[in-house]
């Protein structure tokens, strides 16, 4: 039961939100009209613009901020750019007070009104619903992830403006090259873990979205992700000259991108499954609690029937169990028309999603064996080379960790339920990260709906969401404070 105090407390914060939406959403508004596409490097010296405005907002609130200058970085072209400083900043220092911090990025994924937008995706724009708070608030980063930035901000600016006591010590970590895979992070990370985090007690990332469209949750675990190119061939040949006497690189391609799953969604690569973790009877109950609408899941991403027609198997399919998917094959003539030629070298790309406990330097060994089995049957002269340029680690948190717990509390008293404990079935890099090098708790506290659309076109944050967010945080801030 909720001390008086404390809800007289959580009433006056969420009155004092409620009041100042409108200007809440002005600021998200200024934030979405920069072009902070770190993607393009043309667009770079937005991205930079970005991370001054962000960083003019915390000092705004009385924090110290830090612009960590990483250097610069060379495009596969040669180009040399230089990347977006790192936002180190911090409020309060209460010796008597946890430490939070929380992590976020302003950067954000290409968009281009003819890619299919109904808005300009770098106007924020207000449609739909019926009642204000369910209208809707389009625009690129609105969910992934200037949404959720400010709304911590904001939290953090009520608790200030009402001239409460501050409930916990803040300190920010924000950065601009996430979309381009946070380039220079880590290495941050390493060199101020035993300054810049040495008094940290939690870290909070909210960069991820719920399972649902109206239920809450709290995120616990993220898949890895192996990404592998598979490279068949010599040079090009005219298929009226060579075409039926020769092994074809493409269909040597082929062959091996056909071995790697089965109809049914399951790999066929030997021992892949071998040291996935088993599942327990804990964890099996968490599924079956999970609101999850199978309609509306597919209605979302606009495909006829799943794999799977259970909601537990589902789930254990997008979070439990690894997955395979075929990206393309460079090399091939995909114009539009004919071309008859037959592609000298082609590479076909794909990747493997794991989860705990398979161990990267396995999975590639165990590809490696698999394809060049494949390719020896054929008895190809093609040469055959299989590389792994891109591995990330799973991550998984403890839920009954005092963090999980305050995030819980918070939730309960916004949105008057308990959260779905959900995993995320891409791959979160930074959670992995801040938890290998810091050590400390790490949780995912997502204020996004499932249809928020990041990365795809007309990506948006409800009012609703925005909004209520925002209240999330600043409860979360009493609950670490009440449980510390």
């Amino acid at each position: 039961v909720m001390s008086s105090f404390s809800s007289s407390l959580e009433m006056e914060i969420f009155q004092y939100i409620d009041a100042h939406q409108n200007d809440f959403i002005k600021d998200l508004e200024e934030w979405i009209a920069v072009e902070s596409d770190s993607v393009q490097p043309h667009l770079r010296k937005e991205v930079m613009r970005m991370m001054a405005l962000a960083a003019d907002r915390l000092a705004a609130l009385g924090a110290t901020v830090n612009l960590v200058n990483l250097g610069s970085h060379q495009l596969p072209d040669g180009q040399v750019l230089p990347l977006p400083s790192v936002i180190l900043g911090e409020l309060g220092k209460d010796p008597q007070n946890p430490t939070v911090c929380f992590y976020g990025h302003v950067d954000v994924q290409p968009a281009k009104k003819e890619d299919g937008w109904n808005t300009d995706p770098y106007t924020l724009t207000e449609i739909n619903g019926v009642q204000l708070f369910l209208r809707n608030l389009y625009g690129r980063g609105a969910t992934d992830n200037k949404g959720p930035v400010l709304a911590w901000i904001n939290a953090v600016e009520t608790v200030r403006a009402l001239k409460l006591a501050m409930p916990v010590n803040f300190k920010f970590v924000i950065e601009g090259m996430e979309e381009a895979g946070s380039l220079g992070l880590e290495k941050l990370l390493e060199e101020e873990n035993q300054s810049f985090f040495s008094d940290v007690d939690y870290i909070v990332i909210s960069d991820n979205l719920w399972l649902s469209n109206k239920k809450p949750a709290l995120t616990y675990g993220s898949r890895g992700n192996a990404c592998f190119f598979v490279e068949c061939g010599s040079k090009d040949l005219h298929s009226g000259t060579f075409g039926g006497i020769i092994h074809e690189p493409l269909l040597d391609l082929i062959a091996l991108l056909d071995s790697l799953v089965d109809s049914t969604g399951r790999i066929q690569i030997p021992g892949i499954y071998d040291s996935v973790a088993a599942l327990t009877e804990e964890e099996r109950k968490l599924y079956e609690s999970i609101e999850f609408d199978l309609e509306e899941h597919r209605n979302n991403c606009g495909v006829k029937k799943f794999l799977y027609g259970t909601k537990e198997e589902i789930l254990l399919h997008l979070w439990r169990y690894p997955s395979l998917s075929i990206h393309g094959i460079e090399g091939a003539f995909h114009e539009p028309g004919i071309k008859t030629v037959i592609p000298a070298k082609v590479i076909g790309k794909f990747s493997i999603r794991q989860v705990p406990h398979m161990d990267l330097s396995v999975v590639k060994k165990q590809v490696v064996e698999h394809l060049e089995g494949v390719f020896s049957k054929r008895n190809s002269p093609n040469k055959l080379k299989v590389s792994m340029p891109l591995g990330a680690k799973p991550w998984l948190a403890d839920v009954n960790d005092l963090l999980y717990k305050a995030g819980r509390r918070a939730i309960k008293t916004v949105f008057g339920e308990d959260p779905d404990f959900i995993c995320d079935g891409s791959t979160i890099p930074v959670a992995r990260m801040f938890q290998t090098v810091t050590q400390k708790s790490v949780m995912m506290l997502p204020i996004g709906a499932a249809d928020d659309g990041e990365h795809s076109q007309n990506e948006k944050i409800s009012r609703y969401n925005y909004i209520e967010g925002t209240k999330l945080f600043a409860t979360f801030f009493l609950e670490i404070s009440k449980l510390h």
